[in-house]
C-alpha cells in the first residue's frame, strides 16, 4: 500500500511539473535543501546541464533520476528566469543502531548481517529496508526453533536530519519436540530409527541435553542420515515422501511426522571394472568392498570408488574420476555395478611452496618431503611427507594442499603450511614425579637450533634421588642421506635411599657418541659407543645382596656398545593416533674392563584410531639382562624396575618385584621385566579441540623378576584408572588415579600420581 501511495504522489509531482515548467535554456543550476549530500553528488546524477533545454520530458526524467538515488524524500524543480532551482528534502541518515534482548546472536554478527542487507550506521534510512531486516531476523530465530520470538523496532528522530534505530528482541523459549512419528516403516521400529536422529524427545535425567530443541537444519540432516541408513541396508528405492511439522498454539511444542517409503531390499548381482591399464585389474578388484550376493550398500560403493581414486592418485592421476554406474533389475531386486574410470592426465609436481615457517629453515622441511618437484605426483608420498613433518615435533599443525597450476591441466603445486610451536626453552624451576620427588631443574633446550633441525640440550636436574648434569647434541642430517649423529656428556649421582629401594650410592661420569641409520622409510638402526666411570658406595643400611658387589667392585670402568632396531610408523611425534613403534635394544659392556654384562629390551606399541578423537593404544615391554665372563650376574644398578607413573600406575614407584634381606626389606629390582598396557585416549570433554591435552582410561600390568626366579605371569600386578596428559608451559604434565586390583599385602600402593617435566610413557 505504501508503494502505491508513493507512486501516486510521484506521478502527481510529474504532472504538476509538466504544467508548471515552460521550455527554456538553462543558464545556471542551483540546489537548495541539502544537509549531508554534496551539490556535486546532485549534479552528477542530474541529467540536465547548463546550456541544455529543459522541457516537460526532461524535467520528469530529472525528478525520477533523483528519486532513484534513494537520498531524497521530496524533489521539486522550479524556474527563476533562466536559472533551474532544484529543491530537495533529504531522507534521514542512520545515526545509531541498538539491539537489546538478543542472547542467541552476538551484536556484531547481527549488525554485520544488517549491513549486508543495506541497513547500517551512516547510511540513508529506508523504512522498507528495516522491515526486510526484521523479517530476516525472524527467519534466523525460526531456524533455531524460537517461534515465539517478538521484534519491536523504534525509530527516533535526532538533530541534523538523523534517526536512531532500536530493535528490542524478545527471543522467547526454544520450541521443544514433543513427538516424532515415522509412518511407513516396516523393517525397523520407530525406536531403532529415532536412535539415529540428533533430534528427539529429551531423555529422562539428561538435564543439559539440547536434543529436543527443534531446528530445521538439524531435521534436514537427520532425514539425510535416515536415507543413508536405509540405502546402506539395501533399500535402494527408499524415499522420504513428505514431512509435516506442526506447532502448538503457544508455539512451545513441536510435532513432527515423517512419511517414508522403504521399498524392496536389493542385493548386488555383480560388479565390473573398466580396464585402465594403469593399475592391475586384480589389485583394483581387491579395493572393492562389495561382492556378488551382498546386500546393496551405498556407503560400500562410495568407499570402493574412493579407494580406487586414491590408488590412481598414488600413480600420479590425482584427479581421476571413478563413477559407479548401477544397472538396476527391479523385478529381481538386484543391482549390478560398473566402475567406470576416467584417469585424466598424469599429474606432475611444479613447485613445492612452504608457508608459515618463521624460524625453521626451508631446507629442514624440504628434506622431510617424500614428494619432489618435477616428479610424478603421488598421493601416498604427500601423505607420508605430512606425517614426517608432524613427527619432527616442531609444528603444532601441518597442512598440505595441491592446487592446479593455472593454465596447466597436468601440473600441481604442493603448498605446505606449518604452524610453528616453541621448540626451545630456558628453564629454571621445579618439577615433580612420584618416582623422584621434587626436581630442581635448570636447562637450556632447543630441539630446532637456529631453525636447522639440530638439537641441543644442557640439563641440570637435582632431586632427592638424582643429581644429573647432561649435555646432548644431535644432528639429524649428519649426512645428506639422513644418517644422524649425536654426542652426549653426563655426570650422574644416584642416592637409592631416597628412592625407597635397596640403599646404595652411585657416581657416574660418562661420554658417548651415537648414530641413527635409516634403512627404509620406516626402519632404522641405531648404533652407539660410550665410556662410563661408575663409583659405588655403600651406606649403613646397604643390604647383603648389594654390599658384596660394592666391596668387590667399588670403582668400575665400562666401555659400552649399544645397538637397536626400530620400526616406527606412527603418524605423530607427541600424540600419535595411528601406527606402530617396535624397538629391540641391546646394551653390552665390552670384555676386558671391570664389568661385563648385557641388557636386551623389546618394546612394542600400537595405536589404532577408533571413533573421532578416540585412540586405542596397546603396549608391551620385555627386558632381560645378565652378566658374562668374570661378571656373574647383571650389576644391581642396571636392574629393571616396575611400579609408578611410567610403568604400573597405582603402585609406588620402583616398588614391585624382589626385595632385599635387610632389616627393612626394600625393592631390589630385577634382571627380567614384563610390562603391558591397554589404554583408550580421548579428548578432554567441554574443551575446544586441543592438540596438547588428552584423557585416557587404562589398564596396566607388570612385574620384575630376579635372576634366580622364573617368569611367572600369575605374579603380574594389575591396575586400572584414568589419566590426564598435557604439554603444559612447564613441560609434560601427567596426572593419574589408579586402583590396583590384585595387590598383595606387601605391595606399596600409591593411587594418585603426578609427574611434571617428565615425558609421557
Amino acid at each position: 500500500m505504501k508503494k502505491i501511495i508513493f507512486l501516486v504522489l510521484a506521478l502527481t509531482q510529474f504532472f504538476l511539473v509538466a504544467q508548471a515548467v515552460e521550455p527554456f535554456i538553462v543558464k545556471d543550476i542551483r540546489v537548495e535543501g541539502l544537509q549531508r549530500v554534496s551539490p556535486g553528488t546532485v549534479f552528477n546524477y542530474l541529467p540536465v546541464k547548463v546550456g541544455d533545454q529543459l522541457d516537460d520530458a526532461v524535467a520528469q526524467e530529472a525528478i525520477r533520476t533523483l528519486y532513484k538515488t534513494g537520498f531524497f524524500k521530496e524533489v521539486d524543480l522550479e524556474r527563476q528566469g533562466s536559472v533551474l532551482i532544484v529543491s530537495v528534502l533529504e531522507r534521514p541518515s542512520v545515526a545509531s543502531i541498538e539491539i537489546a534482548g538478543n542472547r542467541e546472536f552476538d551484536d556484531e554478527i547481527l549488525k554485520k548481517g544488517m549491513k549486508e542487507a543495506g541497513l547500517a550506521e551512516g547510511r540513508v534510512f529506508n523504512r522498507s529496508m528495516l522491515e526486510r531486516v526484521e523479517q530476516e531476523l525472524r527467519n534466523q530465530y525460526f531456524s533455531l526453533g524460537k517461534y515465539a520470538v517478538k521484534l519491536k523496532s523504534t525509530v527516533t528522530p535526532l538533530e541534523r536530519n538523523r534517526i536512531g534505530i532500536t530493535i528490542d528482541i524478545e527471543e522467547g523459549d526454544t520450541a521443544r519436540i514433543k513427538e516424532i512419528n515415522i509412518v511407513g516403516n516396516e523393517q525397523y521400529s520407530d525406536k531403532d530409527l529415532l536412535k539415529k536422529f540428533s533430534l528427539g524427545k529429551k531423555a529422562v535425567f539428561r538435564f543439559f541435553s539440547k536434543r529436543d530443541r527443534y531446528s530445521k537444519q538439524k531435521l534436514a540432516a537427520d532425514l539425510e542420515g535416515l536415507r543413508s541408513f536405509y540405502q546402506d541396508q539395501g533399500f535402494l528405492d527408499f524415499d522420504v515422501t513428505s514431512t509435516q511439522v506442526s506447532i502448538s498454539s503457544n508455539k512451545q511444542e513441536i510435532f513432527v511426522t515423517i512419511n517414508i517409503k522403504e521399498g524392496g531390499r536389493y542385493t548386488v548381482s555383480e560388479y565390473r571394472i573398466v580396464e585402465t591399464g594403469i593399475v592391475p585389474q586384480g589389485e583394483l578388484a581387491g579395493l572393492i568392498d562389495v561382492s556378488p550376493g551382498d546386500v546393496f550398500s551405498r556407503k560400500s560403493v562410495a568407499d570402493s570408488s574412493r579407494k580406487i581414486s586414491d590408488r590412481l592418485a598414488d600413480e600420479g592421476y590425482a584427479f581421476a574420476n571413478v563413477n559407479a554406474v548401477p544397472e538396476i533389475d527391479e523385478a529381481q531386486q538386484t543391482v549390478a555395478y560398473t566402475f567406470q574410470i576416467d584417469p585424466g592426465p598424469r599429474i606432475y609436481v611444479n613447485r613445492i611452496n612452504i608457508f608459515g615457517n618463521a624460524t625453521t629453515r626451508d631446507e629442514v622441511i624440504r628434506r622431510e618431503m617424500r614428494q619432489f618437484e618435477g616428479a610424478v605426483f603421488s598421493a601416498a608420498k604427500v601423505r607420508r611427507s605430512r606425517i614426517r613433518l608432524q613427527r619432527l615435533g616442531f609444528f603444532d599443525d601441518v597442512n598440505i594442499e595441491t592446487p592446479r597450476v593455472p593454465g596447466r591441466t597436468d601440473q600441481v603445486d604442493i603448498n605446505v603450511t606449518v604452524v610453528e610451536r616453541a621448540t626451545g626453552s630456558l628453564l629454571f624451576g621445579l618439577g615433580y614425579s612420584d618416582a623422584d620427588g621434587v626436581l630442581l631443574q635448570a636447562s637450556i633446550s632447543q630441539r630446532n637450533l637456529f631453525g636447522t633441525g639440530r638439537e641441543l640440550q644442557i640439563n641440570i636436574d637435582n632431586s632427592a634421588v638424582t643429581e644429573v648434569f647432561n649435555i646432548r647434541f644431535v644432528d639429524p642430517y649428519h649426512t645428506i642421506g639422513g644418517i644422524s649423529r649425536g654426542i652426549n656428556l653426563f655426570s650422574r649421582r644416584i642416592d637409592a635411599e631416597e628412592a625407597d629401594t635397596a640403599e646404595y650410592i652411585t657416581d657416574t661420569l660418562g661420554a658417548g657418541v651415537f648414530w641413527k641409520i635409516p634403512t627404509t622409510e620406516f626402519n632404522s638402526i641405531n648404533l652407539g659407543a660410550g665410556y662410563e666411570r661408575v663409583d659405588l658406595e655403600s651406606t649403613p643400611a646397604t643390604p647383603p645382596e648389594i654390599l658384596s658387589f660394592i666391596n668387590t667392585n667399588p670403582s668400575n670402568d665400562i666401555f659400552k656398545l649399544t645397538a637397536n632396531w626400530a620400526r616406527d610408523t606412527r603418524d605423530n611425534f607427541l600424540y600419535p593416533s595411528d601406527g606402530w613403534l617396535n624397538r629391540i635394544a641391546l646394551e653390552v659392556a665390552t670384555p676386558g674392563l671391570d664389568l661385563e654384562y648385557y641388557r636386551l629390551r623389546y618394546t612394542s606399541t600400537w595405536y589404532q584410531p577408533l571413533v573421532k578423537g578416540y585412540v586405542l593404544r596397546l603396549k608391551g615391554e620385555l627386558g632381560y639382562g645378565d652378566g658374562y665372563g668374570d661378571t656373574q650376574e647383571l650389576p644391581f644398578f642396571k636392574n629393571f624396575f616396575a611400579g609408578g607413573s611410567s610403568t604400573v600406575r597405582g603402585y609406588d614407584a620402583r616398588s614391585l618385584g624382589p626385595r632385599d634381606t635387610g632389616a627393612t626389606p626394600e625393592p631390589l629390582g630385577g634382571s627380567q621385566l614384563v610390562l603391558g598396557n591397554i589404554e583408550v585416549l580421548f579428548p578432554v570433554p567441554f574443551v575446544e579441540e586441543s592438540k596438547d591435552k588428552r584423557l585416557s582410561l587404562f589398564v596396566d600390568a607388570g612385574q620384575v623378576y630376579g635372576a634366580n626366579q622364573d617368569v611367572d605371569l600369575d605374579e603380574l600386578r594389575y591396575s586400572a584408572g584414568v589419566a590426564f596428559n598435557w604439554f603444559s608451559p612447564l613441560g609434560p604434565l601427567s596426572i593419574s588415579y589408579a586402583e590396583p586390583f590384585n595387590n598383595e599385602s606387601t605391595d606399596e600402593i600409591e593411587r594418585f600420581q603426578i609427574t611434571v617435566g617428565r615425558q609421557f610413557q
